[in-house]
């Protein structure tokens, strides 16, 4: 945090408190303003890069700049701002550290798995890769080793440096239909919504919490996974139950895995040449969704009211009749909170199986002759194709399928297995394409293109950040 004496201050009375403010405010000065702070005799912007940011680098280049044009330009190739993107998952911390405005990749990693003896800190930044033991607790010390790293990698000088960070989010109900600036009631209604998403919630909040107790001056967004599918239609997200329980406890289809979807949206335009294209995404990992995209925008997904729904996951349910909750309450001696447990955790592949959540394990098993392995493996691709053909009737047309997640960008087989099935619209694979996890593995002749593109959450959190803080200002 800079300190007040350090902001700088324009002849009009403006206050610049940072290198964001710089690079914000400087297209909007006046050629008069301008020209009093940059001219024949003096640089002010420059000396206040050098003596305050210590950036000499920077400050040499605008030194160098005599004219307004030629300024504005260093600023957008040279200043670098960092924004820290945070992924907290229930053991695990993803970070992100990017470089606005060119969005550089400077340093990103995985701490995992939290509380556990084996936890280790995985990262990269130049040409390093590192792998280190890290006894690592809580969610907040995973954050300050994150924290200390970026300094002692000189990644940052300072953590003060960093302008903005980005938490991932899954459930903000619909209070959220975009990112917000994180305040004491954000933080109040994403607790609220964790018994909505009791894996992802907590260990977001726990994230943001971490983040705002050692970094209280930088600002902090969330970005939400539900926000996306707010452009589900109301005779899509409503359930069949009285009006009144919607208005009165808002239970709808709210849908998840939407930050991950935006990104899929934008690549997939680049690799179509085709903006808004029409699409089918198989986000496939341990959580598992199906998206249908018109035009830019959600229209349905598999997952509803909380993750839990949809396609058999690695240990959730999936969706089921809600009389077998009933029936189990009733006649076979469970709480809610051991049936809550069930299906969250002990249910979907790992429940088939009795073996494993993790979807290559069953895989080798199955080769081995492991029939429940098989078994819970044709069952997740029966529900995958039940949900992507169900999804043909609500768009117009379909440009591609497009596969992502641990499970979609390795799972060959079960690509194989849903595009198989979907020869009767024209859909027809490229098999060694397929095999080797390319991008676009469909065959020329087909109809549809079948992509597969990796799962990039961080990229768009960052994104997403980048523009309400540019915008705010």
């Amino acid at each position: 945090m800079i300190h007040p004496d350090q902001h700088f201050k324009l002849y009009d009375g403006r206050v610049l408190r940072n290198l964001l403010d710089l690079y914000l405010e400087a297209p909007r000065l006046s050629a008069q303003l301008f020209a009093y702070h940059v001219n024949t005799e003096r640089n002010d912007f420059s000396r206040w890069v050098r003596d305050v940011f210590y950036d000499h680098a920077l400050a040499d280049r605008l030194l160098a700049a005599k004219t307004r044009q030629t300024f504005l330009a260093v600023l957008e190739q040279s200043v670098e701002l960092p924004v820290l993107v945070i992924n907290a998952g229930s053991s695990s911390v993803k970070f992100e550290l990017f470089a606005f405005p060119t969005k550089t990749s400077v340093m990103r990693g995985t701490i995992e798995p939290i509380g556990n003896p084996h936890c280790t800190f995985d990262f990269n930044f130049g040409k390093a890769h590192v792998t280190i033991p890290s006894k690592v607790h809580t969610h907040h010390e995973a954050v300050s080793l994150i924290l200390q790293s970026l300094v002692e990698h000189k990644i940052v000088r300072s953590t003060d440096e960093i302008i903005a960070v980005g938490h991932r989010v899954v459930h903000g109900g619909e209070y959220y239909s975009g990112p917000v600036v994180i305040n004491a009631e954000v933080i109040k209604r994403v607790e609220e919504l964790g018994e909505l998403a009791p894996l992802h919630n907590p260990c977001a909040l726990a994230g943001i919490l971490a983040v705002e107790k050692q970094m209280p001056s930088t600002i902090s967004v969330a970005v939400f996974d539900t926000a996306f599918h707010h452009s589900i239609p109301k005779e899509a997200f409503l359930y069949g139950l009285p009006i009144d329980l919607y208005t009165r406890f808002k239970i709808r289809k709210y849908g998840f895995h939407g930050i991950n979807n935006q990104h899929l949206i934008k690549e997939a335009a680049k690799i179509l040449g085709k903006k808004n294209p029409q699409i089918i995404t198989c986000h496939l990992g341990n959580g598992s969704s199906i998206t249908a995209i018109k035009d830019g925008k959600s229209v349905d997904t598999s997952m509803g009211f909380t993750p839990l729904d949809g396609i058999i996951m690695g240990t959730r349910s999936g969706g089921l009749d809600p009389e077998i909750i009933f029936y189990l309450l009733k006649h076979g001696h469970y709480s809610p909170d051991q049936l809550e447990k069930i299906l969250n955790t002990k249910s979907g592949l790992y429940g088939i199986s009795h073996l494993s959540s993790d979807f290559r394990e069953l895989r080798e098993a199955a080769y081995h002759g492991n029939e429940q392995a098989l078994l819970a493996l044709k069952m997740m691709g029966y529900r995958t194709r039940l949900f992507v053909g169900s999804y043909l009737t609500v768009l117009p047309k379909l440009d591609a399928i497009i596969f992502s997640g641990g499970i979609g960008e390795h799972a060959w087989e079960l690509r194989k297995h849903l595009c198989d099935h979907l020869s009767f619209i024209g859909v027809k694979l490229d098999p060694a394409k397929n095999k080797k996890n390319s991008i676009l593995i469909s065959a020329p002749s087909s109809k549809v293109k079948i992509l597969v593109i990796p799962a990039n959450e961080e990229d768009e959190i960052a994104d997403e950040t980048w523009e309400l803080i540019t915008k705010k200002n």
